[in-house]
Formats: structure tokens, C-alpha cells, sequence
């Protein structure tokens, strides 16, 4: 039973695991870029089976022909710790944390959609109403400015409501003019 545990893991394959891991993990974070901010905001069940799959996909090239626990344990040790050098390191450049999160997309902007960004974030219309309705929104019509931060986030703001005075004081000047 112990043997299971250890199974084919050697302290002597650690390097190897952890240029593996290291490879890995960049080259997702590469083609995740070159994929858009899409894949990241799981805005359809296609780019979340994507994403679901990805792990499993990698798994052999990360711990190779190793199925033992430690091996497992190993790998994903490895891959919290990149993940935390990466983290800190862009945490304290903060010209590279821009460089290497991405720029935000105005999905849209006064009230208007934004086709030509959409397009190039390859989000449809529908998907967009969807994910403003999934916020509590009742569509583009009641969004001032939608943007897909880089993380895959979806920052809205709403178009501001009109007070009674602003109705009255509308009123008014429509009186002035017709009157």
C-alpha cells in the first residue's frame, strides 16, 4: 500500500517535474492570453468545458508517466508556488502587471454596444444580454458602460435614473419652447 503512495515518484525526477510544471504553466497562461478574455469569463458552457478539460489535458506532461501520490502532490506544489512568485513578482512591478494581465474591453459604452470590440473578444450579443441579465441587469438598454476587465470580470455600471426633479425640471423646458 505504501508503494501506491510513492508509486513511481523519485526526489531524483524532482527537477525534471519542476521544469515540466514550470513549462506548463507558462504555456497555458500564453495560449490563455492569445485566446482572449473570453476564455476566462466563462461566459458559455463551450469556454467552461474548455477550461475544465485544460487540467486534464496537461496532467502527463506536468508529472509525466507518475501516478503516485506524491508525484500528484509534487506537481501541484510546484504550480501553487510559480503561481505565488508570479503573483508577487507583478505585484511589485506594476508596469508588468499591465504588460502581462491585458487591457480592459468597453463591451459597451454610453448605452451602445460595442460590435467591433465584441467581435474581436468573440462575444455575441446574446451571450452579452445574457451575462448583463446574469448581473441583475435587464439588458444593454439599462447599461451606461460594460467592460470585460482583463481577469474576464464583467464591470457594469448602470445608466443613471432620472429623480422626479430632473423629470420636472425636462418638463419645464418643454413647456418654455411649445408655450
Amino acid at each position: 500500500m505504501l508503494h501506491d503512495l510513492y508509486g513511481g515518484f523519485s526526489w531524483a525526477d524532482a527537477g525534471d517535474k519542476t521544469i515540466r510544471t514550470v513549462a506548463v504553466y507558462l504555456g497555458i497562461y500564453v495560449l490563455l492570453r492569445l485566446a482572449g478574455k473570453r476564455q476566462l469569463a466563462q461566459l458559455s458552457t463551450f469556454d467552461f468545458v474548455v477550461v475544465l478539460l485544460l487540467s486534464n489535458v496537461v496532467q502527463n506532461a506536468i508529472i509525466g508517466q507518475d501516478d503516485s501520490l506524491v508525484g500528484g502532490l509534487f506537481g501541484a506544489a510546484v504550480l501553487i508556488l510559480i503561481n505565488f512568485a508570479v503573483v508577487f513578482f507583478v505585484f511589485l512591478n506594476p508596469r508588468l502587471e499591465r504588460d502581462l494581465r491585458g487591457k480592459p474591453a468597453t463591451l459597451v459604452s454610453h448605452g451602445v454596444p460595442q460590435e467591433r470590440v465584441m467581435r474581436r473578444e468573440l462575444i455575441s450579443p446574446s451571450e452579452l444580454e445574457g451575462a448583463l441579465r446574469r448581473q441583475g441587469y435587464r439588458g444593454v438598454e439599462a447599461v451606461d458602460e460594460a467592460e470585460l476587465d482583463p481577469s474576464g470580470a464583467l464591470e457594469v455600471t448602470a445608466k443613471p435614473h432620472a429623480t422626479l426633479e430632473d423629470v420636472l425640471a425636462a418638463l419645464e423646458r418643454i413647456e418654455r419652447k411649445l408655450g
